[in-house]
């Protein structure tokens, strides 16, 4: 009986205490194949960046997107359709505001159709600065890529059929708070001040373009690797494309080949649609 009613008084306090005390604050990243992903923040806040989610890879596409009931943000890195993706139609959907440089801003709302209503300056910058954002729980920077970005004008714009040109491509570096730091190359080639942005922010997650063709191969990625210097890095942007066709195992030799002074990055290829936790990442990280 007493051992009953000491279970029984553990019970009880449990259930008193603070829901936020039993709230496991983790951040959650998921991919959805090409260079598609979603962060959810520990307080549920949804940021997608470059959401082409019904890609090729992606079987499930039409589901997942169905599935996006909420997102708050949606960070575009450059102008081409493998990138802007379905951002339109889930902007419409959820309301979720535009994340982008400037130029690429104003031209995704005068000449692709992005509602309007979902920019603001605020939200818009270019490299250098800092956007503070979602009530300071995600700091956002926008940094250089080695790309092109054009958008090609939506049927009923000025420009139907035609490509305007929309700004510098970029990368972000995304610090949740009570959570990772995530930097996003966009499409890029490797260039050395990579390395500053490793040394200027401790990168826990870099996602980063592997394929080659259109972006960095897999020799070059890890290169780009070296230079930042993450705890964990994903391989992104391959597989979509016949003429991307370098892969996550040539990209893990390439890292192997690499002489490190510290530890060598994990390396963490990503199921698409398959969340994974900090609590995973910290594992790969350790």
């Amino acid at each position: 009986m007493k051992r009953f009613l000491r279970l029984l008084l553990i019970t009880l306090a449990v259930i008193a205490l603070p829901s936020v005390l039993l709230a496991k604050d983790v951040t959650e990243l998921t991919w959805y194949g090409q260079s598609a992903f979603k962060i959810v923040t520990p307080k549920g806040r949804v940021l997608l960046i470059d959401p082409w989610i019904n890609n090729p890879m992606n079987k499930n596409g039409q589901q997942n997107l169905a599935e996006l009931k909420r997102v708050d943000l949606i960070l575009l890195t450059h102008g081409h359709g493998d990138h802007i993706g379905d951002s339109i139609a889930i902007a419409k959907k959820t309301g979720a505001k535009l994340v982008a440089n400037y130029d690429l801003g104003r031209v995704m709302v005068q000449y692709a159709g992005f509602p309007a209503k979902n920019t603001d300056r605020s939200h818009m910058g270019f490299f250098g600065g800092e956007l503070n954002l979602l009530d300071g729980e995600v700091a956002i920077q926008i940094v250089p890529a080695l790309h092109g970005s054009t958008v090609e004008g939506a049927a009923g714009s000025p420009l139907p059929g035609k490509v305007v040109y929309g700004g510098p491509a970029t990368g972000f570096v995304i610090a949740v708070k009570n959570g990772p730091t995530f930097y996003h190359t966009g499409d890029t080639d490797m260039f050395s001040d990579m390395s500053l942005i490793g040394s200027l922010n401790k990168i826990d997650v870099m996602l980063a373009c592997i394929g080659g063709h259109f972006t960095m191969g897999a020799r070059r990625a890890a290169l780009a690797t070296q230079l930042v210097n993450p705890g964990t890095v994903v391989p992104m942007h391959y597989g979509a494309n016949p003429l991307i066709r370098e892969t996550p195992q040539q990209f893990a030799d390439a890292l192997n080949k690499l002489a490190w002074k510290g530890k060598q990055p994990s390396l963490l290829q990503m199921t698409i649609g398959q969340p994974v936790s900090m609590d995973r990442l910290a594992e790969q990280i350790k």
